[in-house]
Parts: structure tokens; sequence; C-alpha cells
């Protein structure tokens, strides 16, 4: 989309203020804990691009408030590299470089609104290189300490600590699809047919690269067959977030051309554990 096709749908530039004061009309404030997604072009036009995009957030959230992000590493080796011939997966296993926080790239699928907040002064990013998240603000480091190596979706993860902060998602004009934290519903889900994947990453580890071993629900493909319960051709996140605000849960406000809602990241947890489980767990 060109330049003034953006400007067209947005009414003009989305400036810094124009996207603070917007936040703030969402409900957005000073010292919240967000993790947000963006949809950048939804926005519209907006001089400066992501930092931006950034510098307003941080306007709303105030020096007491606190961003957050899911990263990924974007150059990880392939899940299914040890299915390669042995010469290959040997060539890989020796060179391939430990996953580096402060250097590693984010997921390019998760847009550019990651990689430029990792890179801001002062944040602080997860050592878990699959699923790594980052955050800039006072409880930065509180958030990302530890991340567990295993389930790093679940219980003690940065998504279970921005619950026990108290804090909020925001889906910046980025489609339900994108709620990561849905992912924490799907570790705490009790529902038969749980998918996990095994994996190998390398990482650092007291200053040794080591090849270690991960465990974690299907995060890519689904931790659960939601096709009983899905109409075809629909994202089960988008679903479950579309019924959430169906049940009163989040508020939504345009931030420049951008659809958007804010969630209470607690409510939206225990509303997601509830679906699944009530969704699969009833008969066919």
């Amino acid at each position: 989309m060109d330049v003034r096709e953006l400007l067209r749908r947005s009414g003009g530039p989305v400036t810094r203020d124009r996207i603070r004061d917007d936040l703030a009309a969402l409900g957005l404030g000073p010292g919240d804990t967000v993790m947000f997604h963006t949809r950048l072009s939804a926005v519209g036009y907006v001089p400066g691009g992501p930092q931006t995009v950034i510098d307003a957030l941080l306007d709303a959230v105030g020096p007491t408030g606190t961003l957050m992000v899911s990263c990924g590493w974007n150059d990880a080796p392939p899940y299914d590299f040890t299915t390669w011939p042995s010469p290959w997966q040997d060539a890989l296993r020796a060179h391939h470089p430990a996953y580096d926080p402060e250097l590693s790239e984010a997921e390019h699928t998760n847009g550019r609104l990651p990689e430029a907040l990792r890179r801001r002064p002062g944040a602080v990013r997860s050592r878990h290189p699959d699923a790594s998240l980052a955050a800039l603000g006072p409880s930065a480091a509180a958030l990302m300490a530890d991340h567990p190596w295993d389930d790093p979706h679940g219980p003690g993860s940065p998504l279970a600590r921005l619950v026990a902060l108290g804090g909020r998602v925001l889906l910046l004009g980025a489609p339900g699809e994108t709620m990561t934290l849905l992912h924490l519903a799907e570790s705490l889900a009790q529902a038969p047919g749980k998918r996990f994947v095994t994996y190998e990453q390398p990482v650092r580890v007291d200053g040794v690269r080591l090849w270690r071993t991960f465990h974690d629900i299907d995060s890519t493909d689904g931790a659960f067959d939601y096709s009983r319960v899905v109409p075809e051709g629909q994202d089960p996140f988008a679903v479950i977030v579309r019924a959430m605000l169906d049940a009163g849960i989040g508020r939504s406000g345009a931030v420049g051309a951008a659809e958007s809602f804010l969630f209470e990241a607690g409510p939206a947890v225990e509303f997601g554990v509830r679906w699944i489980e009530e969704q699969l767990n009833a008969p066919a």
C-alpha cells in the first residue's frame, strides 16, 4: 500500500501525539504493563514508523509503565533438521551460532515493532530462543528473568508474570490470532489431545555454547485440534478473541485508522482456559 493510500485511510499523518491520545481514549494509561501486537499498515501513515509507535506507547504508559512484545528467533535452526542427512546435521551443530538475546533478530513474521523494541536502550529480552519476549520499562527485568526452558508459555513464563502483575494486552490493528497470551491458556487448559513438540536449539549457558532440547506445547500448528469447534478457514485464537469481546471482555476503539482492542491479561487467560475446556471436553 502506497503512502497516499495510507494517508487517505487515516485522514492524514498518524503522529505520535495522535497515537498517544487514541491509546488514552482506548483506556491505556500511566503505570500500565502492556503486551502489544501491532499491524503497522492498519494504523495508517505513521511518520517515523515503528519508533514513533513505541514512543507513543511509552507516552501512554509513562515512566512507571512497561511495554512487552513477543520476539522469537528469526534465524533459529529448523525444527526438522534432525531428519537431515547426518553430514548436514553435523555441519549445523558445529557451526550454527547460539541464540543471543542482544543480537539475534526477532522473528520477522511478528512485524517490525518487536525488533525495534528489543533494540531500544534498556530493553530486556528473555533467554528462551524459540519463545523469547522482550520488555522495556521498570518491570522488564522481572518479566523476563529465568524464562523456563521447558513449557515456556506456561507457569513461570513472562506471559504468566504479565498476568501476575495485572498486565494488559493491546491489539493495535493486529488480528485476534496474534494474541500470544492465549498460548498460556493452552498450556493451562485440561482437554484431551493436547499436542507437544520437542526440538533442539543452540544456546549459551554460563558462557558455553551448547545444544539444548526443549519441550513445549505445539504453538505453531496448535496445542489442540480445534477443527471440531472452529469453522473451517478461521484461526482458533481469532475465534476465542471474538468470543471474549462478545462476552464483554476487552475494550475497542480506533488508533489512527486501526481497529484496536485492549484486554486485561488475567480475565483473558481465564476466558481462554474456560473456552478451550468447555469446547473440547464437550461430547462430539
